[in-house]
C-alpha cells in the first residue's frame, strides 16, 4: 500500500498498495495466465499520506487501533528501518515510481537552498517523459495496473498517469485542499481514467466541520473491483492504492467518526486499517495470497504541524514531515506474502520506497533500466532469505544533501527545520522537541564536521558523537567515502518544481464540458514558485 504526502504546511501519511502479477521470476515465482494454468503473482503496494512510524499498534501506538495492519505484520515482515525518499509527498512518490532519487528525476526546486517543493495545482512541471515509471515497465510482463487515490506527479495533460503506464485511474491529481470559490482557485477534480467525474467539495463532498467524507470507502471499492476483474481475466496486476484520508484536512466516513481514542486522525487511521483488512480478505477469498505481494508504507513522516488533531505520531524520532530528521523520513513498512515471506519476521535491512520499484520488477522477472542510475534495491534477498545488504540512505531537501545514514550512523551536513519568521508565526515542524544546535531555525552548515548520531543508541538524534572520539572519526571516514562516490556520479535532472502559473490550475480538465464544469482560466503569467521551507 502506498501513501500520499501532504502539501506545504500540512500533515499527511501515505501507504503504498499495489498488486503485481509476475511471470517466471525468482525460483518458484510465476503468474496465472490463460490458457495454461500457472501461479498468479500480484503486487499490492499501499501508500498512505503522512502516516507516522508510531501510528500503528505493531510499532507501539498505545491505543492499539490497527488490528488488521498488526495482523499483516504478524503474518509478514516488519521493516523498522524503512525510509521515504524525501520529507514531502510529491518527490517521494516520484521516487517510488521511478526507483530514483528526486534530485535525479527532477522533483526538486532550485529556487532556494534546501527548499521543499511539491505539486500544487499552479505548478507548471511534472514527471518528465524521459523517466520510466513502474507500471510502464510492468506492461512488458503483461501486467494490468491501476492507481487509486492521489497522483501528485503533475496535473497537466502531458503528466496524466495513463500517459505514464497506468491502465486505469480513479482519484485526483492534487491534495484535497479546499473548498475554493472556483474564481480565484478551482476545486480539485476527481478523475476516472482520462476524464474528470466531479470535484472535491462538490460531487465528492468533504465536511470540514465534522470531518465526514466517503472517499476512503469509494477508494476501497475501486481497489476491490479492480482485483476481482483481473482475477477473472487471469491477468497479473499492479495496484497502487494511494489514499489520503490522513492528510489534513483529515476525513473519515460516518461509521468511523468518533470511534478512535485518538480523535479524528485516529478515526481516519481506523478506516484505513479496516480497508487494508478488506483488501487482504479479498485476496484470501480469491485464493491468490501465495501469489500476491503486498507492501504497506508511507510517503513521509507524520506532519506534527497538524498534530494532535490532524496529525500522527513519529514514535521516538525527531521532528516530522518537511524535515530530514528521522521523524520526517523514517516510515512504517510491512511486507506480506503468505507462504513466501516467513511470518512474524523483523528485517533490519535499511530500506527505501525506491526499493519497491526494483523489487517489483524482480518479481515480474524484469531487469531495471540499464541506461540510468537506479537507487532502489531489490528487497527479495532480505525478505526471502534474511540477507542484508549494506547501503546508504540519502536525505535530500530540495537540491541539497542534508544527511546520510550508513549502518547505524547518521551524519548531518546541514540542519534546518524552518525559518525564525515562520516559527514565530506558529509553524513548528518539531513541537516540543527543541534540541540545541540540531533543530535549528537558520540553515546551519556542517559539511566540514558533520553532526553524527548513533541511531541504535540515540534514535531521537539528541546526542551527537564527540568530534574527538575514535567512534566519530571511524564513522566519518565511512560516510565521507560514500558521499564522495555519490556526488562524483550524480547528474541532477532538470528541476520540475521551479515555475508556477495560475493559468495552469484545474480550470478546465478533460471531461469538464460533459459535466458543465469548465471554468475560465486567468491570463497566463509564469513566475518563480515561492517555497518558504
Amino acid at each position: 500500500m502506498a501513501l500520499c504526502g501532504p502539501t506545504s504546511g500540512t500533515g499527511v501519511w501515505w501507504e503504498l498498495c499495489g498488486s503485481w502479477g509476475t511471470r517466471q521470476a525468482a525460483p518458484g515465482l510465476s503468474l496465472t495466465s490463460p490458457p495454461r494454468q500457472k501461479e498468479v503473482h500480484s503486487t499490492s503496494p499501499c501508500s498512505l499520506l503522512q502516516m507516522g512510524w508510531g501510528d500503528l499498534g505493531v510499532y507501539g501506538e498505545p491505543s492499539r487501533e490497527t488490528p488488521n495492519l498488526d495482523r499483516m505484520a504478524a503474518e509478514g515482515m516488519l521493516f523498522p528501518n524503512f525510509y521515504s525518499a524525501n520529507p514531502l509527498c510529491s518527490p517521494s512518490r516520484a521516487a517510488l515510481l521511478t526507483g530514483r532519487l528526486p534530485i535525479r528525476n527532477g522533483f526538486y526546486t532550485t529556487n532556494g537552498h534546501a527548499r521543499n517543493a511539491y505539486t500544487p495545482q499552479e505548478i507548471v512541471g511534472g514527471i518528465p517523459d524521459g523517466e520510466h515509471l513502474l507500471p510502464e515497465l510492468l506492461k512488458g510482463a503483461g501486467y494490468a495496473s491501476k492507481i487509486v487515490g492521489k497522483w501528485h506527479l503533475g496535473h497537466r495533460p502531458q503528466f496524466h498517469p495513463l500517459k505514464h503506464g497506468f491502465d486505469e485511474w480513479f482519484g485526483s491529481p492534487n491534495c484535497h485542499f479546499g473548498p475554493y470559490d472556483n474564481r480565484a482557485r478551482p476545486n480539485i477534480p476527481v478523475y476516472r481514467d482520462w476524464e474528470m467525474v466531479g470535484r472535491y467539495y462538490e460531487e465528492f463532498p468533504i465536511n470540514l466541520q465534522t470531518g465526514e467524507a466517503n472517499l476512503t470507502q469509494v477508494y476501497l471499492q475501486e481497489a476491490l473491483d479492480f482485483m476481482k476483474r483481473q482475477q477473472v481475466a487471469q491477468r497479473p496486476f499492479f495496484l497502487y492504492w494511494a489514499i489520503d484520508g490522513t492528510h489534513a484536512p483529515v476525513y473519515a466516513s460516518r461509521p468511523f467518526l468518533g470511534t478512535s481514542r485518538r480523535g479524528r486522525y485516529g478515526d481516519a487511521v481506523r478506516e484505513i486499517d479496516d480497508s487494508v483488512g478488506k483488501i487482504l480478505s479479498l485476496l484470501r477469498d480469491l485464493r491468490i495470497t501465495e501469489n500476491t505481494f503486498v507492501f504497506f508504507t508511507s510517503d513521509n513522516g507524520a506532519a506534527l504541524i497538524s498534530a494532535p488533531k490532524q496529525g500522527g505520531s513519529n514514535g521516538p524520532f525527531l521532528c516530522g514531515k518537511q524535515t530530514t530528521f528521522e521523524g520526517g523520513m523514517r516510515e512504517p513498512a510491512i511486507a506480506w506474502w503468505p507462504g513466501r515471506i516467513p511470518a512474524g519476521q523483523v528485517s533490519h535491512q535499511l530500506g527505501s520506497v525506491m526499493d519497491l520499484f526494483t523489487t517489483s520488477l524482480a518479481l515480474a522477472g524484469l531487469a531495471p533500466p540499464s541506461d540510468r542510475v537506479i537507487d532502489g534495491l531489490d528487497l527479495l534477498p532480505a525478505m526471502l532469505r534474511g540477507q542484508l545488504t549494506d547501503r546508504p540512505i540519502f536525505y535530500y531537501r530540495g537540491n541539497t544533501l542534508m544527511a546520510v545514514t550508513l549502518g547505524q550512523y547518521k551524519a548531518h551536513f546541514w540542519t534546518w527545520t524552518n525559518s525564525w519568521e515562520e516559527f514565530r508565526q506558529g509553524i513548528d515542524f518539531c513541537p516540543g522537541q527543541n534540541v540545541s544546535g540540531v533543530t535549528t531555525h537558520t540553515q546551519e552548515e556542517h559539511t566540514k564536521l558533520p553532526l553524527i548520531f548513533h541511531l541504535g543508541r540515540d534514535p531521537g538524534e539528541r546526542y551527537p558523537l564527540s568530534f574527538a572520539s575514535t567512534e566519530y572519526l571511524d564513522a566519518l571516514r565511512g560516510v565521507t567515502l560514500v558521499v564522495q562516490q555519490h556526488q562524483k556520479t550524480l547528474v541532477p535532472g532538470q528541476p520540475q518544481l521551479n515555475v508556477c502559473n495560475q493559468a495552469v490550475m484545474n480550470w478546465a480538465p478533460p471531461g469538464c464540458e460533459k459535466l458543465g464544469k469548465c471554468l475560465t482560466p486567468p491570463e497566463s503569467i509564469p513566475e518563480k514558485c515561492s517555497w518558504p521551507h
